[in-house]
């Protein structure tokens, strides 16, 4: 198991894309894995032939552990004489854990279901003792601690009891599915009893304020979808940081006309120079950029009582995984960057994205975010915080629409320009909705006003 990031202590084999006995090249994908933070293919350090698979799909093992053997000679007699069959055997799931369901990508074979672990290996690497003698790793430590779980009530599948990462998450499904029994109040009882104390939710453990009280039971022709690993840590991230910041939303009209003539004029030969479109997201990204300049408080987190301000722009750019999850691979140095090579990073990032190549080193570190809903044709959207950010900003749908235009003598007349809305939405602790509707303002008019085509 490959180290996949600097804090990125284990992971969970989804699928084997090569079986004992096939022939593999040097960097060629071999499998699929899930960390805390990414899911991404891994290549072959080696080319010749699979001659062992160890470790099954599904299974959760730490960084370093010995998944699979690749020879440069054809295992001779078959699978069998190699020591092991052409398709892993992961354990059985426990009967009171729910595997995951099969994701399909399009062009692609389905994702394997997620089952219980195999025994892993007893490697401590960034693994502390929790004072009773059992040995956690960070991520395993970070969960607990999140749900308030005492580690010594999570049976351990580990070698020795080792506690994995899948053992709290399975404890956290077990005691949620265990809410689901409860029946509901008479309907004469009084509304206050109805209410009552949220209950722990199912995908964090933690009280949810989207219930009031009761753990909803699936109907006969409900269907019910347990949650991806991607879901699953989507869930947990979004319900943190709403328990976090203080979300406040602002959102200002921008007038993209100044953009629309270079992309209509440049389209065409920007992508036989470049290879990609020229998006309206890469004239943004490059406007918030250095409109951060002057508000760097916006690129910035939260301490203890303090607030630390990042003189660095590591621009996170939200991807969607084609309607199968989300994630923020981060641009470097978005500072330094000018239109085209901030186009080429967003491009080639989202790319890596929808493909399984990102690393976790990839989607950490980011100051601040942009979502860009804007192809669905949205309207206004609030998004939610990327923790520990201070601030998010969504890019709407831009259309055309009659808007007043004025002359440089003054005169006003009605014209047909591009426009569309930004809303931010900022961490109320770190700034007040003056500094963060002066950062609008002034995104919008760097929009209005730069000199587009000079940046080309």
């Amino acid at each position: 198991m490959p180290q996949l990031g600097e804090t990125v202590t284990e992971g969970t084999i989804i699928r084997w894309l090569k079986k004992v006995g096939d022939e593999i090249a040097h960097d060629e994908p071999l499998f699929e894995v899930s960390t805390d933070k990414v899911d991404s293919e891994v290549p072959s350090p080696a080319s010749g032939y699979v001659a062992e698979i160890l470790v099954g799909e599904g299974s959760t093992v730490d960084v370093g552990t010995k998944l699979a053997v690749v020879s440069n000679e054809v295992p001779s007699g078959g699978p069998e004489a190699a020591g092991a069959t052409t398709e892993p055997s992961p354990v059985p799931p426990a009967p009171d854990q729910v595997p995951e369901p099969t994701m399909s990508v399009p062009g692609s074979a389905p994702v394997a279901q997620e089952l219980a672990p195999a025994p892993a290996s007893d490697g401590s690497t960034g693994s502390k003792s929790n004072g009773t003698g059992q040995v956690l790793s960070p991520v395993v430590r970070q969960l607990v601690a999140e749900h308030g779980i005492n580690p010594d009530s999570v049976p351990g599948t580990g070698k020795g009891g080792r506690i994995t990462r899948a053992d709290v998450l399975a404890y956290i499904d077990r005691n949620a599915a265990g809410t689901q029994a409860r029946v509901e109040p008479p309907a004469t009882a009084p509304r206050a009893a109805a209410i009552g104390t949220p209950e722990p939710s199912p995908v964090t453990g933690a009280q949810s304020a989207g219930s009031v009280g009761y753990t909803p039971v699936a109907g006969a022709r409900d269907e019910v979808v347990p949650f991806t690993n991607i879901r699953r840590l989507t869930a947990e991230h979004m319900v943190r940081s709403k328990a976090t910041s203080a979300h406040t939303l602002a959102v200002i009209e921008a007038d993209y006309e100044g953009i629309e003539r270079v992309r209509k004029t440049q389209k065409d030969r920007f992508r036989e120079q470049e290879g990609i479109a020229l998006t309206y997201l890469s004239f943004i990204a490059r406007a918030v950029v250095e409109t951060l300049r002057d508000y760097p408080q916006l690129n910035a987190s939260v301490g203890d009582d303090t607030l630390i301000i990042h003189r660095d722009v590591h621009l996170g750019i939200a991807v969607d995984l084609e309607q199968r999850g989300l994630i923020v691979p981060v641009v470097r140095n978005a500072e330094g960057q000018s239109l085209r090579g901030l186009a080429r990073a967003i491009a080639e990032l989202a790319d890596r994205a929808r493909n399984r190549k990102l690393s976790a080193d990839d989607v950490v570190g980011g100051t601040f975010t942009i979502t860009n809903p804007g192809p669905f044709g949205t309207l206004l959207t609030a998004p939610i915080i990327n923790q520990p950010q201070v601030a998010i900003l969504s890019t709407d749908g831009i259309k055309r629409r009659p808007v007043v235009v004025t002359a440089p003598d003054g005169t006003e007349a009605v014209g047909i320009h591009s426009v569309g809305l930004l809303a931010l939405s900022f961490d109320h602790r770190a700034v007040d909705g003056a500094y963060a509707s002066a950062f609008l303002h002034a995104l919008a008019r760097d929009i209005q006003t730069r000199d587009w085509a000079a940046e080309l």
